[in-house]
């Protein structure tokens, strides 16, 4: 039997997999090199793919799930505390700017998920964080061409 993430990833694959063949059906320009399915079918495809990873995930983690469901309970002050710090990261986009509030959010979240120990976790902390800092950057503003709000109190 199929836990809930298994009925989503099934649900999911087959409706990328049925959304993906109908795209075939799309007719492009031959003066364009894109046809207007090539976006489409990248999404499709990722998504049928993840769903599918998905699905063997949750077969796999069965006798996990039933053992972690007796011992586990909801942890509502982490959740509240997760939106907390994503509320003082929209709050602080204009005046740091995208680059730097996202390194704070981004190090922020990861240290009250999973809290470092010593300072070997917290270089892994700030390396994680720049990192996607600097992906998420360069693909909105370089590949994408999305304007990111620049600080007023840093204009960075």
């Amino acid at each position: 039997m199929l836990g809930r993430d298994g009925l989503t990833g099934l649900v999911v694959l087959a409706a990328s997999l049925v959304l993906f063949w109908l795209t075939l059906d799309l007719k492009g320009n031959p003066l364009v090199p894109i046809g207007p399915g090539f976006y489409p079918r990248i999404v499709l495809g990722i998504a049928a793919v993840l769903s599918a990873i998905l699905v063997v995930q949750d077969l796999l983690a069965r006798r996990r799930r039933k053992r972690a469901a007796a011992e586990q309970r909801p942890n509502y002050p982490l959740v509240f505390a997760c939106f907390a710090v994503f509320g003082l990261y929209v709050m602080s986009l204009p005046g740091l700017g995208f680059r730097l509030a996202t390194f704070a959010f981004v190090a922020a979240l990861q240290a009250l998920l999973d809290p470092p120990r010593g300072t070997r976790g917290w270089l892994v902390v700030a390396a994680t964080a720049l990192v996607t800092t600097t992906a998420a950057y360069f693909l909105f503003e370089h590949y994408l061409l999305v304007l990111l709000p620049r600080g007023r109190w840093t204009d960075f």
